[in-house]
Formats: C-alpha cells, structure tokens, sequence
C-alpha cells in the first residue's frame, strides 16, 4: 500500500471535515426550522396591542407617572389612562376640590409651549363642554370644566390669557377652539355647533385614591365620530401620506393656584380651566395615531356584498381593509341573523351572510333548495357589559372607603339575575309605580321587591361589596339593561342559557326567589298570572321585549298630567350592541328623564352621562365591542354551575361542545366544561354557490380563506382578528378552507339549470343539499340531509333545527381602518420585518449548533457520513438533508 502523503492526509481530513460541517449544518438548520414552525405564531408586529407609553409630570406634579395603554392603531374604542405617584384628590363637599385630573384629545402640529414634550395648540383641543345648565349634580366648580380664563386670584403672569381678557371680572373670556377645517369659535363655547356633552369624549375630572394612583377609561374618536378633529382622515401625498395623528392630552390639578400660590380658600378652590396658561403649561401631551378613516378600496373596483351577524362586524371590517389591496372589495351591512337567513332563503344571488345558525332553522321557515355552502368564520359570544363606579354608604368600612370612585372590575350573575333584569321585575323598574306608601293598581308584586340590582340580596350575596355602597336605583342605573332592537341569535342564545337553568325557569314561571322577589307577571310562562291572557314564551325568544305597559309622569319632574312615559322612555332600546357598549362607556342611558318646560315645544330632555364617581350602567353587547370600548363584563354561571368570564380561552372551550346538523351551534346547557363561558358564539359563513357566478364564487373564497389564515391572528392593525374574538381551532379552519374549495369548484345547477362549473353558475338546482369542509351531500331538497365532517373541535357538527323570527336592520359602524403594514406588504408583494421573537433565531443557530456538531464528531467517535443524507419523517417518507454533491479537485481522494 502506498503511503500517504501529508498533502493527502490533509485532504482526507479537510474533506471529512466539509463534509460533517455541512451536514451538521444542514440538519440542525432543519431542526431549527422545526423548531420555529411548532412554535405558537408571536402577535403581529406593530399591531397597536404593545404601543403602551409612560410619561412624566413636571414641577408641582413631577412625581406623577401617567401610562396609556395602547397608542397606536387606533379606532374609535376606549383607552385606559393610568397614574401613580398622585396627591389624592379632595373634596369639597360633592365637588372635586383639588388634585384631579383632566383628559382631551386634540389635533394638530406641536405649538413648541413645553420643550422636551411636544404638544398642540390648547385652541385645538376637544374640551369645555359642560352643562350650562342643570350643575346641581355636576361636580364641578367655577371654570374648571370650561373654556373660561377668568382669574379670580392676583396672577403674577397671565401668559397668552390676557389676550382673551382673562382679567376683566366683567367680562370672563374663553379659549377658542379652532376645528381641523379652519373654523374658530371664540365665545360661548359650551354651546359650540362641534361638540356638546352628550357627544364629547372629555374627561372633566378623574380622580386620585387614597394611595396615590388613578384610573380612567378614555374614548378616543376618529373624524368619524369628531369630524372637526380629523383623527385618521388621509394627509399628505406619496411616502408622506397616512391618516392624520392626534394627541392625547392630560392637564392634572393640583393645590396651587393659577398664580402659582397656595389657594386663599380652601373650602371651594376654583381650579380654573385646563386649558389657561398656567394649567397648561402643566400639560402632558402623548401622541396618538389612527388606522386610516374611509375606504383603502380602489375606486370603481366591483364589490361583493355580505351581510349579518354583528358578531361578526368588527372581525369582517378589519379583514375589508386588508383584502382591498389586493382587489378584492367586500361590502358589509349589518342585520339580525333572522332576517339574513330569510334573505338568504329568498335570494341567495344577494351574496354572502353571517349566522350562527342554518337556513331554515327557524320555526315556520325551510331551508331553500339546491346546495348552500356553510363555513366557520368567528368565535365571539354575548357579553354583559357594565360601567359601575363604587359610592360607598354611610358607615361603610374603611376598607371600601378608600376606593370610593374607583371602577367595579367584575360582578357574577345568575341567569335569574339576568332573568329580573330583562323581565322588568325590580320595584324601581316600572318607575313611580311603587311610591313610599302608594302602589298603583296591578303593581302589588312589586311592592315588596328589591328596588334594583345592587340591593338585591341574591345579588349581594354572590358581589358582597355591594352591602356597603350606594346606588340610586332608578331607571337609569341598576333596574334594567340596556338592550338592542330587533331579532338576533344573540337574544336567542340569552335566552337559551336562562331557561336552562332551573332556578330562573321556576322565577319565569311565578315561583318567588328564596328572599321574595317575584316576576313582572306580564313576563311570566304561567298564562294564569300573565295579566295578558297567554303565557310568555321566551323558549322562542329572539328579542328583548318590554311587554309591561306600564306609564306615567315621572315622579319629581313637574311635567303635566298629559307629559306621561311608558316602559320603553323609562329604558330605552339602542339600535345595536356596538352603540350599547358606546353608552356604557359614556354612562349615558338615553332617558329623557329631565323635563325642560322652556323648549319649544316644552319636552323631555337628557340629562346627559351620569355624574362620575357613581355611574352606573350595565348593557347587553357582544365581547368584541366591550373589548373595543374597555368595558368591565361579568362572570356568568355556566351549566357546569362555574362563574365565567368571556376569555379567549373560555370562548374556546365552549366551542368544543358545538353540534348540530349543517352549521353546528354552541348550546348553553350543552357547555357544560368547567372552564366554558355560556355565551359562547360561532359565526359561519352561509352561500348559496348555485345563485352566484364562477367569479363571485371565487371572491367568496378568496374572503374565506383569509378569515381562516391570517384573518385569525390576533392584532390590532388592519386585517387581524380583533380583541373580543377567539381564533378558530385548527379543524374549524380546515374546514372553512375546504368550504373555500367547494364554493370555488362548485359544478352544480346554475341559474335556469346551467351548467354552474362551465359559466359561473347560479341559483340553485333541485337537489337539495349543503357543503361545508368540502363535502357535499344532497337529499330532498331541504338542505338538511347528510352529515358533515370538521366540527368546532375538529369533530362533526351543523345546525339542527330551532326557531326565531324576524329581524332588524342596522347600519354598520363606519370603518376607521388603514392600509397598515399588512396590507401595504400584501400589494407590494413583500413581507414585514420579522417581529423580535428570539425563534426568528432558530434556523441560523441551529445551523451553527448542527456544524459545530459535524466538526466535533470525529472527536466523539463518530462513523464515517455517507451521502446523500436523509432524514425520516412521519409517515414513512424521507427528506434529503445533504444530496450527493462533488469536491473540489484539491479535496479529491487520489485515484490508485
């Protein structure tokens, strides 16, 4: 044998050594790659849900620490404000007295008053809207919550207020406001034609605890909703264009006054308002910006229309603006899910619904012949959200005093309790019909009732803090909830998860509560109680009746004999959950309680939000829009008899019970896991592929597939799923995927019987049947037949039959959404920058890690690697991870 040579034995070892190197390299960077494929998928990058920012008080109030949540990606919804390092606030009697907060949104470009802290102009902010009328309940004092610079102390500097006249007694002078269109307002500016205070989103006076912190829920409004500050309108032109950027602006009060002096009374102290000179030279200013207002949509671009559940609403408007990029234009119009199915049934040529239920599982309807194509779209559900503020009693201990002001966070409900609430059985409820000693005629059941939620004792006994606080029970607080109009499958299902229950179906049926409390006999399933002569049937509920026909002049209103109200003026309807969830946030319960004989003609008015620090509302809405709106939501007693709160997790949960033939439905006596919120709500997509062309078929799909891909990641920016969803399971998705393919590849009937594969067909044929996850089954033409595979967990499911009734339409709420970083990707045909997830890091350091490997095996024994190298995988199939390749010719073995 020949010996070798050290330049042969150099080539030996570099060649081994390459060879391990990228072998080694080569399956770790696959390892990693699996690695990061397994992983949960991070939140989308600057998807507005991580823009939190602190900021820091300056001179009297640089202890103070202000945090808003969330900056960025904004829409008209609710921010929380938070603070720390306050002086508590101090009263003067009921008016806030010193060290409080004010909060405003204001536009415009930085006005250079507080170096280091760019900020606008005061002129440009929403504020001073308070009544200027009717103060008895207001809790401020002097100019404090108004445009007014008048000084009643000695200022040693004025600043810019001298130019308003702030030192004429005679003549109190005001801060203009100027709107984003040019115009100014410079005197009476509580009655300017832009704002009022049913409609401004200022916040007069926030309060400091005991221990030195705050809280406040902001709502931040678009130009939708603020046209004269033009939040998220388009600016600009080329790269500089986006929607328009606003500023959150904070001015905190203390204990000096505007002169920079201890106050000379300390028994009322006029703060002055935030907006003089020397207030806001304390002012801390946090900008905010906004998913563009108005379509993203090319102009002229053919739109596919859709229709339904709002339980869908804002899922569908965030996914509008991410499709429109990429040509695809999705119309969307809100109505109940009754009505959507009888239009469906109808036309089905009318395009694409949302319902949680089949067509044709209402009583009294079928569903239409020929195919319908059901695919899972969203997970939302029923909320009851609640805007409760706590009033602690006389002799409350000290341990609830300290949080007077403070927001309840969470209260538990029954279905009975939800039952009294929805029946109008609490003795305040039919107002004036139960007075000291007077109990009008028919009204004997109520006279010995809780006068509303919060003293009644099944209540406090599951929300023990409410024995010590205080709440003036009337129509406008805890005696009713406030609800929407019209049919929907949200009422349905409310009413589904009360008569599930035992306790609350004996309370429907007459039987008093264990303290007493009985039901309004016109809402009882008794017919020999019900003073209408039949019997309630909430078992075919889908809508909130006010069936007690009660009326009357209110008490304490001085209004006429003729001036009477009945039960819908006492509690009004909403048009819809999302202005529900709207109202509640604003503690504005839309009675015109206040009687104004001046108007003409003299009428009833609002008295516009409650007084803050004992607001008290509590409303019907669904998740995604008290998430919007930052509304507290209770925990509701489930089947399992658990208290739940409507959490993704607990969405989810419920999800697993869905079952049913065609569409499958969460039941509330079905959910019966522990951790299953009873509210819980599927949306699905219903098409009638038979009524509609090859290419609106294929815009269906296309909208699908990305309701069930990116449409399900959780995110702020355009185009993500919304807080107050869950995202679908795994076979929900696949499921909605191969609903997608079968609506693309329909070949069935199309209209007058042709052929839908070859020319688009559409309307359907006569053989009944539905899809859903691909798979098509056919019958007698009713659309229930066969069984479908792929339920909420991945099981089987559809729609059984129900009932329902007719419904009601709604406009949807304008979208405020902008192209964002996903969208502007999509068109470009990019991708964004990789969030920082350290698994980003996976595929190169499992490369290194694999090639240091390969290096070292030589040292650990390692046998020769033969090549190609190829990895086994589930299944039985391989991957080749290194092929056979040829060395360099230095590196080659020399031949014999």
């Amino acid at each position: 044998m020949t010996p070798r040579t050290p330049a042969a034995r150099l080539r030996t070892r570099s060649r081994r050594a390459l060879t391990r190197l990228l072998a080694g390299a080569a399956v770790g960077a696959l390892a990693g790659l699996a690695v990061a494929q397994a992983a949960p998928s991070a939140a989308a990058a600057g998807d507005g849900t991580r823009s939190a920012v602190t900021v820091s008080g300056r001179g009297e109030f640089k202890d103070m620490r202000f945090t808003v949540d969330r900056t960025t990606h904004l829409t008209s919804q609710a921010i929380k404000v938070t603070w720390t390092g306050g002086t508590p606030t101090a009263f003067a009697g009921t008016l806030f007295n010193t060290d409080f907060v004010q909060i405003m949104q204001c536009w415009g470009e930085d006005d250079h008053s507080v170096p280091g802290n760019p900020g606008p102009p005061r002129t440009q902010c929403q504020y001073g809207a308070s009544p200027t009328t009717d103060r008895g309940n207001w809790p401020g004092n002097g100019q404090d919550d108004t445009r007014q610079v008048f000084y009643s102390a000695a200022p040693t500097n004025y600043g810019q207020d001298d130019v308003y006249g702030a030192a004429n007694p005679n003549a109190p002078a005001e801060v203009p406001f100027k709107a984003v269109d040019g115009t100014v307002i410079t005197t009476n500016t509580q009655n300017n034609p832009f704002y009022n205070r049913n409609t401004t989103n200022e916040v007069d006076f926030a309060r400091t605890g005991a221990d030195g912190t705050g809280q406040e829920y902001f709502e931040v409004q678009t130009a939708n909703e603020a046209p004269h500050l033009g939040c998220g309108l388009p600016v600009g032109a080329g790269r500089t264009a986006g929607p328009r950027p606003c500023w959150l602006v904070i001015v905190p009060q203390g204990h000096l006054d505007l002169d920079g002096k201890p106050y000379t009374d300390h028994s009322q102290v006029n703060a002055g308002s935030p907006v003089s000179s020397t207030n806001w030279k304390n002012r801390i200013a946090i900008p905010l910006g906004f998913n563009q207002v108005g379509t993203n949509c090319a102009l002229g671009a053919k739109e596919r229309p859709t229709v339904g559940s709002e339980l869908a609403a804002d899922a569908v408007t965030s996914w509008q603006a991410a499709l429109c990029p990429a040509g695809k234009v999705y119309g969307y119009t809100q109505l109940g899910e009754p009505d959507t199915r009888a239009r469906l049934t109808a036309d089905g040529a009318g395009g694409l619904g949302f319902t949680t239920r089949a067509l044709g599982a209402d009583t009294g309807t079928s569903a239409p012949s020929g195919t319908t194509t059901y695919a899972p779209v969203a997970l939302s559900g029923a909320v009851i959200g609640f805007t409760i503020e706590r009033r602690p009693r006389a002799g409350a201990p000290d341990d609830i005093r300290r949080l007077a002001g403070t927001k309840v966070e969470s209260i538990k409900l029954t279905p009975r309790l939800v039952a009294k609430l929805l029946t109008e059985s609490y003795r305040n409820s039919p107002w004036g019909a139960v007075l000291s000693n007077r109990t009008a005629r028919g009204y004997g059941w109520a006279k010995n009732n809780p006068a509303g939620l919060a003293t009644d004792p099944e209540f406090v006994s599951l929300n023990p803090e409410f024995a010590y606080l205080s709440v003036a029970e009337t129509p406008a607080t805890d005696t009713d909830l406030l609800t929407s109009l019209g049919h929907t499958d949200t009422a349905r299902a409310l009413w589904q998860w009360i008569l599930a229950d035992k306790q609350a179906r004996q309370f429907l049926a007459g039987v008093s509560d264990d303290w007493g409390t009985r039901v309004n006999p016109y809402y009882s399933t008794n017919p020999d109680l019900n003073p209408a002569g039949a019997a309630f049937d909430p078992a075919h509920a889908d809508d909130y009746p006010k069936s007690d026909p009660w009326c009357t002049v209110p008490p304490g209103t001085d209004a006429p004999k003729d001036a009477t109200q009945c039960m819908t003026d006492f509690h009004p309807y909403v048009t819809d959950m999302h202005a529900g969830a709207l109202h509640t946030r604003r503690a504005d319960i839309l009675w015109k309680s206040t009687w104004d004989p001046l108007a003409n003609p003299p009428a009833y008015r609002l008295p516009g939000p409650q007084t803050v620090g004992s607001r008290f509302v509590i409303t019907v809405t669904d998740a995604a829009s008290a998430a919007r709106y930052g509304l507290q939501t209770a925990h509701l007693r489930n089947a399992a008899g658990k208290f739940t709160a409507p959490t993704p997790d607990a969405l989810t949960e419920a999800a697993k019970s869905a079952a049913g033939k065609d569409v499958a439905e969460i039941s509330p006596a079905d959910a019966t896991a522990k951790g299953a919120y009873p509210l819980a709500q599927l949306v699905w997509a219903a098409v009638r592929p038979g009524s509609l062309a090859a290419d609106a078929r294929a815009d269906y799909a296309a909208l699908l597939r990305y309701a069930a891909g990116d449409g399900q990641v959780a995110g702020a920016a355009p185009g993500r799923l919304p807080a107050g969803y869950a995202p679908l399971s795994h076979g929900l998705r696949e499921r909605a995927l191969k609903a997608a393919d079968a609506l693309l590849h329909y070949t069935g009937p199309g209209p007058g019987g042709d052929d839908g594969g070859t020319d688009g067909g559409t309307t359907g044929g006569s053989s009944g049947g539905t899809t859903g996850g691909g798979e098509e089954t056919t019958g007698n033409g009713t659309g229930s037949s066969g069984t479908l595979s792929g339920g909420a967990s991945g099981d089987g499911g559809a729609a059984d039959g129900g009932n329902g009734g007719g419904g009601s339409a709604s406009p949807s709420a304008k979208a405020s959404y902008d192209g964002g970083e996903a969208v502007q990707t999509t068109a470009a045909g990019t991708t964004p920058d990789d969030p920082g997830n350290p698994l980003r890091y996976a595929v190169p350091a499992g490369a290194a890690l694999g090639a240091a490997a390969g290096l070292g095996a030589p040292f650990a024994g390692g046998r020769r690697l033969r090549l190609p190298l190829r990895l086994p995988l589930p299944g039985g199939r391989t991957v080749t991870v290194l092929p056979a390749f040829t060395l360099p010719e230095w590196l080659r073995r020399p031949q014999p």
